[in-house]
């Protein structure tokens, strides 16, 4: 190699340049992909999973709930060890731990099993996203070229939970349920031996220990306060509710004030002082609020009042998508066009009107009104989370990128559990408040109370007249609940808009390159 050459090749990779940067994110997307696609694939797996394992209904719904819990309880830690041992050593241990724990999902034989397997895969995926979005923050030094990447990671994470359910549903009409499962190692495999070759290491210089204490308040405050307002979704205050949600916020404070007295916390509280990092954590966690209920219900409308089949389901969904990839891959070059401030404030604003033109819909609301709703939505969420992200990771030293990201994808998670939780409890009071047949007996309409679901399955014992006026009537009112929810919703992105508005105020993205 000449002079010439070397000198070229070492000013590309200060610059952030190096040729295989773009191919080194291919790999980081990979990951994003696959936790995404994971997490929406398991619900279309569940009848043939209950048919098989036979869980009882508490068991169902932890192996449905405990993979969130333990991610959303582990995010802050790993990011935080991310920035100690190296970015990219936790990312390829978390991906190879990954992809065998998902050979442990797959071949599950019990339901004790499967809760263990799927809380197992939770800490491997939550070492996956923090370190994803740090690599790119330490990988790009150029911020235009950086807000480019931020736009494909978050556009990946948009595609693979859209393309999730559409996976599962071919998968599963060839295959058997662990099948969604095992789509998991090749990818792994890819990513581990690519990722060992391209991606570059980063870590915190000045890292300190890894608190396990901290660690421990972290884990079980986060998981007492999702675990309650998860169950007040589905089965109202109770004594058990109220003792995980004072346990999870005493062990939350506890842990914020051990962070003040430490000299190398596990998350810095100073971070929280940078207006521009707080108001994008808050815009991301109140929007994820606003759509997780509406994402969540809008399936069931499509199959169980419009009586759309999964995979149909699955697809009348990808408007979302397509406009969060659209949008995602313009809103960096947006951002510093038009400001940052007005392009966030314009995509919560968007969806936020978006939901409410939902408030009119019926069973009979044709498509075109739901799919431009739903492209609406992604082209919003596509521009809000891109730039917020890149202000997240704009905000703080690229040292601790790591617990940045990590705070970033908690705030999604909790945004997640509160929106699914407080949105789905109005849809369920106004659903229950139907009134069922006065021919319908008592455990048959109990159970038909109990979720639209389960008033489809109670009307097959009824004769076809009597189910086909309880059924309407349970859809009448989940279509009220679901126009009632969408309605709070569009007030919570609405508010979350003006509050960005001013929260964002002078918020630039970077333009020089970093050195």
């Amino acid at each position: 190699m000449s002079r010439t050459e070397e000198l070229s090749r070492r000013k590309g990779t200060e610059d952030g340049k190096s040729p295989g940067r773009w191919i080194a994110l291919s790999v980081l997307v990979l990951a994003v992909l696959l936790v995404a696609v994971d997490a929406t694939v398991l619900g279309l797996a569940t009848p043939s999973l209950s048919e098989d394992l036979k869980p009882s209904g508490t068991q169902l719904l932890w192996i449905g709930d405990v993979y969130s819990f333990v991610i959303a309880g582990l995010l802050v830690s790993m990011g935080s060890l991310g920035d100690r041992i190296g970015r990219k050593k936790l990312l390829l241990i978390g991906a190879t731990a990954f992809g065998l724990v998902s050979v442990l999902n797959a071949y599950a034989t019990s339901p004790e099993m499967m809760i263990v397997a799927r809380a197992l895969l939770g800490v491997a995926g939550a070492t996956l996203m923090p370190s994803t979005l740090a690599l790119i923050r330490n990988i790009f030094h150029d911020p235009k070229e950086r807000s480019l990447a931020i736009g494909i990671w978050g556009a990946t994470a948009s595609a693979g939970a859209a393309i999730g359910p559409v996976v599962g549903g071919a998968l599963l009409q060839h295959f058997y349920w662990g099948s969604v499962f095992l789509i998991n190692l090749p990818v792994m495999i890819v990513l581990v031996v690519v990722g060992i070759k391209l991606l570059p290491e980063s870590k915190n210089p000045a890292k300190g220990p890894w608190d396990l204490l901290s660690v421990a308040l972290s884990l079980i405050g986060i998981i007492g306060v999702v675990y309650a307002v998860k169950q007040v979704a589905t089965h109202g205050l109770s004594w058990e509710v109220w003792a995980a949600a004072v346990l999870g916020a005493a062990m939350l404070y506890a842990f914020v004030r051990r962070q003040h007295t430490l000299a190398a916390p596990l998350l810095d509280m100073k971070l929280f002082k940078h207006r521009g990092f707080s108001g994008a954590v808050l815009a991301d966690l109140l929007t994820v609020f606003g759509l997780s209920g509406l994402v969540f219900f809008l399936s069931q409308f499509l199959q169980l009042v419009q009586g759309r089949e999964p995979l149909e389901a699955g697809l009348a969904e990808l408007p979302a998508a397509v406009g969060a990839v659209v949008t995602g891959l313009l809103a960096g070059q947006f951002a510093r066009k038009y400001s940052v401030r007005v392009i966030v404030t314009g995509g919560l604003a968007a969806i936020g009107l978006a939901l409410a033109a939902l408030t009119v819909i019926s069973k009979e609301t044709g498509y075109p009104l739901l799919g431009a709703a739903l492209l609406v939505v992604g082209l919003g969420a596509g521009f809000s989370f891109t730039v917020t992200a890149d202000v997240i990771l704009s905000s703080v030293p690229k040292e601790q990128a790591g617990s940045a990201s990590a705070v970033s994808e908690t705030a999604y998670e909790l945004g997640a559990a509160l929106g699914i939780a407080l949105l789905g409890s109005i849809v369920t009071g106004v659903y229950q408040s139907f009134t069922a047949p006065a021919s319908v007996s008592g455990p048959v309409a109990d159970a038909a109370h109990e979720s639209l679901g389960g008033a489809v399955d109670a009307a097959r014992s009824l004769d076809p007249h009597t189910a086909q006026v309880m059924v309407g009537a349970a859809q009448d009112a989940f279509v009220d609940g679901l126009r009632l929810a969408s309605g709070v919703g569009a007030a919570v992105l609405l508010a979350t808009a003006a509050a960005a508005w001013f929260l964002l105020k002078g918020q630039e993205l970077q333009d020089g390159i970093e050195h």
